[in-house]
C-alpha cells in the first residue's frame, strides 16, 4: 500500500519502472484508495459546525423586518422608506440609515449610539429618551420630533433642522451644532454644556433652564430669544452672538456691542 509519500513526490502522475516492459511508466495517485486514519472530534465538528452558521445568523438579523426592539446593530440600510414605523426600543447601534425616510416613526428608547443618519427626515418622530450618543447626522430633519429626555451626548448635527422639535431635558453636551436650526425648539431644561453652537438659529426657541457653560457661540442667532432662565452664560460668550433689542438677557450680562448683526452674518 502506498504509504505517506513525502511532499514533493506528490503529483498525479509519478515514474515507476515496468519489468515487464523494461520502461518506465507513470502510475496515477488519483485512483489510489486513500484511508482516512482519525475521525474529527466531536467537538472541532461542532466548532466548525458554528463557524459556518455566524454569517447567517448575522444577515438574518440584518434582513429582519422592521418592529418593535429589532436588532439592526452595525447594520447597513440606507434609503429606507419607514414613515410611521414602529421601532421603539430598537437596537440600530453604528447602524447607517443614511438618506432614509423616518417621518413619524416610533423610535421612543431605541439605541441609535454612533448610527449614521445623515440626510434623514426624522420630522414628527417619536425619538423620546432615545440613546443618540455620538450620532452622525448632518444635515438630518428633526423639525416638530419629540426628543424628551433623548441623549445627544457628543452627537454631530451640523446643519441640521430641529424646527419646533421638543428636546425638552434632552442631554446635548458637547453636541456639534454648527448652523442647526432650532427656530422655535423647546430646549426647556437641556444640557447645552460645552455644545458648538456657532452660527446656530435659536430664535423663539424656549430656552428655560437650559445649561450653556462653556458653549461656544460665534453668531448664534438670539433675535427675541428670553435667557433670563438660563444658567452657565457668560458675557464673553455672549458678546460673539446676534441678537436684538427683544432678546431678554440674565441680570448681569449686557447686550453685545455688535447687536444687531447684518443677516449676511
Amino acid at each position: 500500500m502506498f504509504q505517506n509519500p513525502k511532499p514533493h513526490c506528490l503529483s498525479n502522475h509519478h515514474p515507476r519502472y515496468d519489468p515487464a516492459t523494461g520502461k518506465m511508466t507513470r502510475m496515477h495517485f488519483s485512483n489510489l484508495p486513500l484511508t482516512i486514519r482519525t475521525a474529527p472530534s466531536r467537538p472541532l465538528v461542532a466548532l466548525l459546525c458554528g463557524l459556518c452558521l455566524l454569517p447567517a445568523a448575522a444577515l438574518a438579523a440584518c434582513n429582519d423586518a422592521p418592529a418593535a426592539g429589532v436588532d439592526w446593530g452595525g447594520c447597513e440600510k440606507n434609503r429606507l422608506i419607514l414613515r410611521k414605523a414602529q421601532l421603539q426600543g430598537a437596537k440600530l447601534a453604528g447602524t447607517t440609515l443614511n438618506g432614509g425616510d423616518l417621518a413619524q416613526a416610533n423610535l421612543s428608547g431605541a439605541d441609535l449610539t454612533r448610527a449614521s443618519v445623515e440626510r434623514v427626515r426624522f420630522s414628527g418622530a417619536e425619538l423620546e429618551r432615545a440613546k443618540l450618543v455620538r450620532l452622525i447626522a448632518y444635515r438630518a430633519n428633526f423639525s416638530a420630533a419629540k426628543l424628551v429626555g433623548a441623549d445627544l451626548t457628543k452627537a454631530e448635527l451640523m446643519r441640521s433642522n430641529f424646527t419646533s422639535a421638543n428636546l425638552t431635558n434632552a442631554n446635548l453636551e458637547k453636541a456639534e451644532l454648527q448652523r442647526a436650526v432650532l427656530n422655535g425648539a423647546n430646549l426647556t431644561g437641556a444640557n447645552l454644556t460645552g455644545a458648538d453652537l456657532d452660527r446656530a438659529v435659536l430664535t423663539k426657541s424656549n430656552l428655560a433652564g437650559a445649561k450653556f457653560a462653556q458653549a461656544r457661540m460665534f453668531l448664534t442667532r438670539l433675535e427675541g430669544v428670553d435667557l433670563t432662565g438660563v444658567s452657565g452664560l457668560v458675557q464673553s460668550q455672549l458678546d460673539g452672538t446676534c441678537g436684538d433689542s427683544q432678546t431678554k438677557l440674565p441680570k448681569g450680562l449686557k447686550p453685545s456691542p455688535s447687536w444687531p448683526c447684518s443677516k449676511e452674518e
